[in-house]
């Protein structure tokens, strides 16, 4: 099956949204959703595009842009403060003239290490006023992993939250280090913005780049260099699917320094939205910032969404949440009970966005989507391609399992370390497997390096997981491999219960039997009283008991 305008044959298990289809399209997402307005606001609406021509479409300009288009709107609400996008572009030309007096300039590598808040967005678009390079710290590194990055990457200054500052990392002892937040808000950068210039800062000679740092949960942290978007392509992807509009209140929950929030920031920043901002994520207060600013939208991940659902009924029940049209999750699997859960307390409002560090998204499901199949991961936004191929780069037989490859506008350039992923032609591997089905809709049945072989068969655990978390008395649930010296390779169950709830081993097995084959049964089960995870909600195997 094909997706496309397009009268072409192509491989039968390839999806694809033809190219000439995005040009004519792009333009009638961009409008339906306010970025590009016509005719409102001319002289505004002229001297936004300005921006971005001059600037590109990068933070820096797209921030630029906004504070002139809405200079009074609010841009950025956190845990302290807020401001317009007048007073943020203003702030960011004061700290980019405070930066440039330090030394930072085209290319310079800064490190930032920050959870969500105005100063970590104020921090990023300063840096690429001036062309610099961008590395994002995860905040759940450990020391000894954030030592190591800084003697890779040798950046000129690490900005940081106190608290991250207070772990001790062995930083070089040359090495310009500012903080970014404290407590009172006596920050650092509070004193910098303070400090600089009030001069606009001139264009720099070439544009800035973003390093996002992997999470390290299965291998070394690498550093993966984003690219810049190119034009509003980027942003019309998503807006084909997601039903955002200008001017939304967006509250971004999933770190910014993850893949996901980023695209969520970048996208944000071209429909001039209201980015609202919480430090540390709490479920109760997400639901009470969601009634007292009236957001739109939430961007989460599915660990996110989970704690929100775990909560009291009658906590729930206290916060009026019908301003939400859109709750986008990303970062790892929900589970299929979740999915639906999560549609019957909140209605229609859930989009899952497949994607990875490397390849920005590759496909989106549908509340339909999810409520017609809640293990999908949809279908390709405008502008990408899925192929669904084996190990030599040839489409399999629709409905088999194989390598998720895709292609778009926005994959990495590589890894600081000269690698990256292979390449078929125009299309990028994953590293997951997945399959297709007739309606064009994409299943991932996991990680390549996450399946084993188990008495000569291949499995995987998300189906595992899917059918462990369907248990009424299941709360959470991971299942990994480890080594058999019968079957070669046997599934692991990590699980937590709800508070109050009893359910054995054998039991829980006993139940597994009924729905998945033999050698998909986990031998080890350990329950637990939550699973260790990451600020972006993947679990952090290193950190679980031994079998």
């Amino acid at each position: 099956m094909l997706i496309s305008g397009a009268t072409q044959t192509r491989p039968t298990n390839l999806v694809q949204v033809d190219r000439k289809e995005n040009l004519f399209n792009q333009g009638f997402h961009l409008v339906r959703s306010g970025v590009l307005a016509p005719g409102l606001r001319v002289h505004r609406d002229v001297g936004a595009i300005w921006q971005l021509l001059t600037w590109g479409p990068s933070i820096a300009g797209g921030y630029r842009a906004s504070a002139v288009r809405a200079p009074h709107q609010t841009a950025i609400v956190d845990d302290q403060r807020g401001s317009t996008f007048r007073e943020l572009d203003d702030r960011t030309d004061r700290l980019a003239n405070a930066l440039k007096d330090l030394g930072v300039g085209v290319g310079t590598p800064v490190g930032l290490m920050c959870r969500n808040h105005g100063g970590l967005i104020e921090a990023m678009v300063a840096l690429a006023k001036l062309g610099a390079t961008t590395l994002l710290f995860n905040s759940g590194l450990s020391p000894v992993q954030v030592s190591d990055i800084v003697a890779e990457q040798q950046p000129s200054l690490f900005l940081a939250d106190q608290e991250f500052l207070d772990t001790r990392p062995d930083l070089p002892a040359d090495l310009r280090v500012a903080t970014t937040w404290t407590d009172d808000g006596a920050s650092d950068l509070a004193e910098l913005i303070a400090s600089g210039g009030p001069a606009g800062v001139p264009v720099p000679e070439r544009p800035g780049r973003t390093v996002v740092m992997t999470s390290g949960t299965t291998s070394t942290p690498r550093g993966a260099r984003r690219p810049q978007p190119h034009g509003l392509n980027e942003a019309a992807s998503l807006l084909s699917v997601l039903p955002l509009r200008t001017g939304d209140r967006m509250m971004i929950a999933t770190p910014i320094f993850h893949t996901w929030g980023l695209a969520a920031l970048q996208l944000g920043m071209a429909l001039h939205a209201e980015l609202v901002l919480q430090r540390r994520f709490d479920p109760e207060h997400v639901l009470r910032a969601i009634e007292e600013r009236q957001v739109t939208t939430l961007v989460a991940v599915p660990v996110m969404l989970q704690r929100i659902l775990d909560l009291p009924p009658e906590v729930k029940a206290r916060y009026d949440t019908s301003s939400l049209r859109v709750v986008a999750y990303s970062g790892s699997a929900m589970p299929a009970a979740r999915i639906t859960q999560f549609l019957a307390e909140f209605g229609p409002v859930l989009y899952g966005l497949y994607g990875s560090t490397e390849a920005s998204w590759a496909s989106i499901s549908t509340p339909e989507d999810l409520a017609a199949e809640p293990t999908t991961a949809g279908r390709p936004p405008l502008g990408t391609r899925i192929g669904i191929l084996d190990d030599d780069g040839r489409p399999v037989p629709r409905g088999d399992v194989g390598q998720i490859c895709v292609g778009n506008g926005m994959l990495f350039e590589g890894y600081t370390n000269g690698t990256g992923k292979p390449m078929f032609g125009d299309l990028m591997a994953t590293g997951d497997r997945g399959r297709l089905d007739a309606d064009g809709r994409l299943y991932v049945v996991g990680r390549a390096d996450d399946m084993i072989v188990s008495g000569g068969e291949n499995v995987f655990p998300r189906p595992v997981e899917d059918a462990i978390t369907a248990m009424p008395e299941v709360a959470d649930a991971a299942v990994f491999g480890i080594p058999d010296e019968t079957f070669g390779n046997r599934f692991a169950a990590y699980v937590v219960l709800h508070d109050g709830a009893t359910l054995t081993a054998e039991a829980l097995i006993d139940r597994l039997r009924e729905r998945l084959p033999r050698f998909s049964l986990p031998r080890d089960v350990h329950f637990l009283a939550e699973l260790p995870r990451n600020p972006t909600g993947k679990v952090l195997r290193r950190d679980l008991p031994t079998p």
